[in-house]
C-alpha cells in the first residue's frame, strides 16, 4: 500500500514537470511585446497606450509605412487594444500586417491584409484578413506610430530586392486582394 501511494506522488509530480516545459518554437505572443520586438519600435504596456505614449517619442500619422506599428483602439470585444507591423505597402488603402494573438490566441500571423475602409481614407477604420478572407468587422484605429523616432524620415527602409538602403517612403507592390474585393470593402462599386 505504501509503495502505491508513493507510486502515484511520483507520476503526479512527474506529470506536473512534464505539462510545464514547453519548446522555445512554442512560444506564446501577445500583440504588444511582438510588434515591439520585430518593428524596434520601444513602448511598453498594453496595446491600448501605445498612441499616447508614442507621443513625442514617435512621429504618427495616417499614412502608411513599412516598419510602422498601426495602433488598434480598444473596443468591447479588444479591451486592451491592438497593435500590428506593416510589412508591405500594397496601395494607399491597403497594407500588409505581421501581428501576434489576433486569430489565434497567443499566435504570430504573418501577411495579413488590412484595408481602410473609413469613410475619408484616413485609415481611422479597417477590416483585417481572418483565415482565407476579409473579417467582417471593422475595427477603429488610431494610426501609424513611425519606427525611427521622433524624426522618422531618417529612418532607412531596406527594400525587398535589394540590400541597399531607400531613404525614400518604402512601398512594396505584393500580390493583392483582387480590386473588386477592395472596392466592396471600402463600399465602392465596381
Amino acid at each position: 500500500m505504501k509503495f502505491g501511494v508513493v507510486a502515484a506522488r511520483f507520476a503526479l509530480v512527474v506529470a506536473c514537470a512534464f505539462s510545464t516545459v514547453v519548446p522555445a518554437q512554442a512560444r506564446f505572443w501577445q500583440c504588444a511585446p511582438y510588434a515591439r520586438e520585430i518593428s524596434g519600435i520601444q513602448i511598453f504596456g498594453n496595446a491600448n497606450t501605445w498612441w499616447s505614449q508614442a507621443a513625442g517619442k514617435y512621429d504618427r500619422g495616417q499614412t502608411p509605412e513599412v516598419g510602422a506599428v498601426l495602433s488598434f483602439r480598444s473596443t468591447g470585444h479588444m479591451r486592451l487594444g491592438h497593435v500590428a507591423t506593416v510589412t508591405a505597402v500594397v496601395s494607399d488603402r491597403e497594407v500588409v500586417l505581421n501581428h501576434a494573438n489576433w486569430s489565434r490566441r497567443g499566435g504570430i500571423e504573418m501577411a495579413a491584409h488590412a484595408i481602410d475602409v473609413s469613410a475619408a481614407g484616413d485609415w481611422s477604420m479597417v477590416k483585417v484578413t481572418y483565415g482565407q478572407g476579409l473579417g467582417t468587422t471593422a475595427y477603429p484605429t488610431n494610426g501609424f506610430i513611425y519606427a525611427g523616432g521622433k524624426s522618422h524620415d531618417a529612418f532607412r527602409h531596406a527594400t525587398p530586392d535589394t540590400d541597399e538602403d531607400d531613404t525614400s517612403r518604402a512601398t512594396v507592390q505584393i500580390a493583392s486582394l483582387d480590386a473588386g474585393h477592395v472596392a466592396h470593402a471600402i463600399g465602392v462599386a465596381n
